[in-house]
């Protein structure tokens, strides 16, 4: 066997001599160009770690290439950043001074990733500009991570391999990744006599899709539900005001008005193709009145088309009052993405009842109870229980689990959740021994065009219902969407029917300890076999220790029901 000389180690020599000259050069200079020496000196040491880190390992053989071996540390540094940046790549450069880069920032000149996050450091550049005027969504959300936060904190935040052309201008601002989150299936589930469907449902609530997939097996085993939309329109309401009462009283006796009113539906419906006027109220509080618009809106849930037709209107009803002052677009009794009466009693999108019949027969095999022991639940939750809580809208099991579920995996408005929540369930022991279930929800916002309907992911769940997109041209406006109302109805009425039957059976706690508990170590710090203690969720707060049958009390945070 021969020696082989160090070469890497002469190497690796040779490059911390040049580092430590660098160094002291910067020192000698430090005192006449104190602008940018500390980024220089912590750019010396990013280098010197990089180096150590991107040492070249040598082989000998075909693949030999001492041009590669040899290259410039600082040269690979600046090519890495002139592509696309991966993570833990975007880093500052210290080539040029920060006068340079925001003279040729500001004349819209390109600038490397690393140099725009200098300007960012410095407050020289602005995150919401970075999607404008970098090459690609992709490397603007990989700058504006680096900027944001340490990479090590995001390293479980993905942004690559997403089509952010989707999201810009749409659904998000000031992107730095995605949060994936699962999608389950309940069904089959027959609606109104059709194709049985699957239906998505996003969450992270262990038990929830298999609870609505065991509702969804005791209606198909019933023949299926039937669902129907009874009311549409959504709202706006803005307020005004006026220098006195009498003045307000005018304005509603000229609305109430059918050709005023017709004069206001013109203005109203020429704003889009699909914004439609149907009615108008006018609520008086002393010199204020507030405008309720109700208008259809096609596939779209509408809150943006019905806003600006209302503007619209609101401008040509300036022209008729002068004096009035338009004092919010929005005026709270819309009401948009709050528990709210008036929701509950006049409906908002979409007023949408679901109902079937079950046999005894199948509330036995499936949901392993009977029909009065259901109806009695009923009547001591769903009305008494909720009556004493003072819940608007609130006399059912857990809809907004389900509404929820669907919304996220169809691209809907979470905060609409809500609202659109707002249930009444009713659960009917029949003399001829069956099972009558209904569910009405009166205020339904949901679209199938639209917001986060455009994402590709919600939109293949769409797909996957048969209802993506606009309706048909041989179909009306808004079928479509009254489909997705209808859909989430139905699936509603699955999921009351199977947790009301678990509440029954006393199966509640049992299914969520085997669905809805994670058994991994999710923290790496403490092994589950060493805790001794009921860990609390504050951090704050000290664990309290405890023993039950001689046995040690481990609780996992995601464990909790």
């Amino acid at each position: 066997s021969c020696s082989m000389p160090d070469v890497a180690g002469e190497a690796k020599a040779s490059s911390n001599d040049d580092i430590i000259d660098k160094f002291r050069e910067l020192l000698t200079s430090s005192e006449s160009n104190p602008a940018n020496w500390k980024e220089r000196a912590e750019e010396l040491l990013r280098q010197s770690l990089v180096s150590r880190e991107r040492r070249t390992t040598f082989t000998f053989g075909d693949d030999d290439d001492s041009s590669e071996e040899s290259r410039d540390s600082s040269e690979m540094a600046a090519q890495a950043n002139s592509s696309k940046p991966q993570l833990g790549e975007v880093l500052p450069t210290l080539e040029r001074t920060i006068e340079e880069l925001e003279n040729d920032w500001n004349r819209g000149a390109d600038l490397l990733p690393g140099d725009v996050l200098r300007l960012l450091n410095r407050g020289k550049a602005k995150s919401r500009e970075l999607e404008g005027r970098l090459p690609d969504y992709e490397t603007a959300v990989a700058v504006r991570r680096a900027f944001v936060a340490p990479l090590d904190r995001l390293a479980k935040l993905p942004y690559t391999d997403y089509d952010y052309k989707f999201v810009t201008n749409a659904c998000c601002e000031n992107v730095v990744g995605y949060v994936p989150v699962p999608v389950g299936v309940a069904g089959p589930l027959k609606i109104n006599g059709e194709l049985p469907i699957y239906v998505p449902m996003a969450t992270t609530e262990g038990a929830l899709v298999a609870s609505t997939n065991r509702g969804c097996t005791a209606i198909m085993k019933s023949g299926g539900v039937s669902a129907h939309i009874y009311a549409e329109g959504m709202t706006r309401a803005p307020v005004v005001q006026f220098e006195r009462a009498h003045e307000a009283v005018k304005l509603k006796q000229w609305v109430d008005a059918p050709d005023n009113f017709a004069k206001l539906k013109s203005e109203f419906d020429a704003s889009s193709r699909f914004a439609k006027l149907d009615r108008l109220e006018v609520r008086l509080d002393g010199r204020q009145a507030h405008l309720r618009f109700t208008g259809k809106t096609g596939d779209a849930m509408g809150m943006n088309m019905i806003s600006k037709a209302t503007s619209q209107s609101m401008k040509f009803l300036q022209s008729v009052f002068p004096t009035m002052k338009v004092v919010a677009l929005s005026g709270n009794s819309c009401t948009d993405k709050k528990a709210a009466a008036i929701n509950w009693i006049s409906g908002r999108g979409r007023s949408v009842v679901a109902d079937c019949v079950l046999p005894a027969s199948v509330v036995k095999s499936v949901l392993k109870t009977t029909p009065a022991a259901l109806a009695e639940a009923a009547r001591a939750k769903l009305d008494s229980g909720s009556a004493a809580a003072g819940a608007i809208g609130g006399s059912n099991a857990h809809a907004a689990n389900i509404v929820a579920a669907v919304f996220i995996a169809t691209g809907q408005d979470a905060a609409q959740v809500v609202s659109s929540s707002m249930c009444a369930t009713r659960l009917e022991a029949l003399e001829c021994g069956s099972l009558y279930a209904s569910v009405t929800l009166p205020c339904v916002e949901c679209g199938t065009v639209g917001g986060g309907t455009v994402l590709p992911a919600q939109r293949s769940c769409l797909e996957m219902l048969g209802i993506a997109g606009p309706s048909p041209a041989t179909c009306a406006p808004g079928t479509n969407a009254a489909a997705l109302a209808q859909i989430i109805a139905a699936t509603v009425l699955a999921g009351e029917l199977s947790l009301m039957a678990a509440l029954c059976t006393d199966d509640l706690v049992s299914s969520h300890l085997k669905l809805n508990r994670s058994r991994l170590n999710l923290y790496e710090t403490q092994s589950a076999a060493s805790l001794p203690t009921v860990q609390l969720l504050h951090p704050n707060m000290q664990p309290i220790r405890g023993k039950s049958s001689d046995r040690t009390i481990k609780v996992n945070c995601s464990s909790i029901l």
